[in-house]
Order: C-alpha cells, then sequence, then structure tokens
C-alpha cells in the first residue's frame, strides 16, 4: 500500500487529467460561468467570476498561443474591471451618472449571446431542412403540351374590315409624309471616274500641237463637266507657270489662247492653290 506521503509527493511529479468543456472563446467561458452561477448579466460580480475565469485558465492544456491570449487578455481586463470597482466610482459629466466598470463587458456578452443563439436557430432550421423532400413534376406530356385554343373573335374584338382597312391608309400615309418631296425628286449621284493626269497630259499635248487656239473651243471638246473643269485647271496651272498667254478683245467676247515660242508640254502638272 503506497503511503499518504509518498501518493502527495508523486502527486508533485503527476498532473491529474481534468475534462474541460470546450469553449469558443473567453466570451463563451464568461457566458457559461454567468449561468452556472445564475447571476444577472447586468449585475456581474466580478470578484468571484474572476476568480473561477482563472481557475479555468489555469486547467486549459493548449499549445497554441493564438487561443491562449485571447483568454489572457479577457483575464486582464476582468483584473481591470475588478480594479476599477475597488476604486471610487466615476461620474459621467455629460449625464452626472456613475460609470459602471462592466457596462462595456455587458454590451459583448449580449451581442456574443445573441449571436450564439442565432447560430443555434439556423443550425436548427438547416437540420430541418434536411429532413425536407420534393417531389418532381410528373404531369402527363399530354398535360403539358396542351395550348389554349385561340379564339379570333376575342382578338379582333370590335374591329371589322373597313376599319383596318381605314387603319392601314392611315399608316400609309404617315409613311408618306415621312418622305422629304424635294431630296425624293433627286436621282441617284453617280461618282464619275476620271483620270486627272492622263486629262492633263491629252490638254498639254493638245496646246502643244496648237500655236494659239480658242479657249471655248477647247472646252466644246470635253466630254462632261469634270472634264471641263480638269480642263480649265490646266490652263489656269498653264497661264501660272508662264506657257500660255491669254487675250480677249472685248468683255464678253471669246478668250484666245497663245503659246509661248520656248512651250514644252510638261511631263506631270501639280496643281497648287493661289
Amino acid at each position: 500500500m503506497v503511503h499518504l506521503r509518498q501518493f502527495l509527493l508523486l502527486g508533485v511529479n503527476m498532473a491529474i487529467p481534468i475534462k474541460l468543456e470546450a469553449f469558443e472563446g473567453p466570451l463563451d467561458l464568461l457566458l457559461y460561468l454567468i449561468d452556472k452561477n445564475k447571476v444577472d448579466i447586468y449585475d456581474i460580480p466580478i470578484a468571484s467570476i474572476t476568480e473561477q475565469y482563472l481557475d479555468y485558465i489555469k486547467q486549459m492544456e493548449t499549445e497554441d498561443m493564438n487561443i491562449m491570449s485571447e483568454f489572457l487578455v479577457m483575464a486582464a481586463t476582468l483584473l481591470d474591471i475588478k480594479a476599477k470597482m475597488l476604486l471610487p466610482k466615476e461620474i459621467d459629466e455629460e449625464t452626472g451618472e456613475d460609470i459602471d466598470p462592466r457596462a462595456e463587458l455587458v454590451q459583448q456578452l449580449l451581442e456574443y449571446k445573441m449571436c450564439k443563439y442565432m447560430a443555434y436557430e439556423l443550425k436548427d432550421r438547416q437540420m430541418d431542412a434536411s429532413h425536407t423532400f420534393f417531389k418532381e413534376r410528373t404531369l402527363p406530356k399530354e398535360i403539358e403540351d396542351y395550348r389554349e385554343p385561340i379564339d379570333l373573335e376575342d382578338i379582333l374584338g370590335d374591329a371589322t374590315l373597313g376599319k383596318l382597312q381605314e387603319l392601314f391608309h392611315m399608316v400609309m400615309k404617315r409613311q408618306e409624309d415621312k418622305i422629304d418631296p424635294v431630296r425624293a425628286s433627286f436621282g441617284n449621284i453617280k461618282k464619275e471616274e476620271i483620270d486627272m493626269d492622263a486629262k492633263a497630259s491629252y490638254i498639254a499635248s493638245y496646246i502643244a500641237s496648237h500655236s494659239e487656239f480658242s479657249f471655248v473651243e477647247l472646252l466644246e471638246k470635253q466630254q462632261s463637266k469634270t472634264e471641263i473643269i480638269v480642263a480649265f485647271l490646266v490652263i489656269l496651272e498653264m497661264i501660272k507657270i508662264g506657257q500660255v498667254t491669254i487675250s480677249q478683245n472685248n468683255i464678253f467676247g471669246d478668250i484666245m489662247i497663245k503659246v509661248v515660242k520656248d512651250f514644252v508640254a510638261p511631263k506631270e502638272l501639280i496643281f497648287t492653290a493661289g
């Protein structure tokens, strides 16, 4: 038989395993202690609750410092509240009432308790939903494909052939009113393709083969308005570079173009403004 003294000596080096309830955090442990002691959450006996809280901290066995640090911070908070309650009460300057050092902790506990109960409620609903089953649709294909017959009388109502014809004429008249009568009379404008370089070379060759000729006679040989404009530009360019001279006997008389003696038909004309 082991002597009592020997048992006590062995107990110094032996840790008796104590199974503790699992708490999700320091607030969870505080709520457990409040419920266990059946105290009012608005009037927490800080001294006894702090003592019980520290006892649970001492019995905790965890190597996770992140978890342990949370419980230690709450322990420090409880000790701070306990110390403030031993001092004279502080008075709120605005309301003139005593400041309860436990007020902030009580608010945190109430919010945590509400969230905890909401989590329980959601968990219960999830469990209830897992026992709910829905029946798939089993309607016959004939019923799914059924469509109510169309009643033409309900669709047409009081519409008659005369009213439909009147509506048709009204719509057509609106379309006609949208047409611009001036633009509608215009024909299709087609782009006239003309080789400017080839036309300029032709006129330059014509000038080289005539020492003097009528401007009107040159224009009459052109086939279109575009060719007339090109011929006019070529003559202006020739006058500008000093290849031809012009003369006119009276105001509305014919313009005579005379080629200078040293005229040389240019291979390429560059039309410049001014």
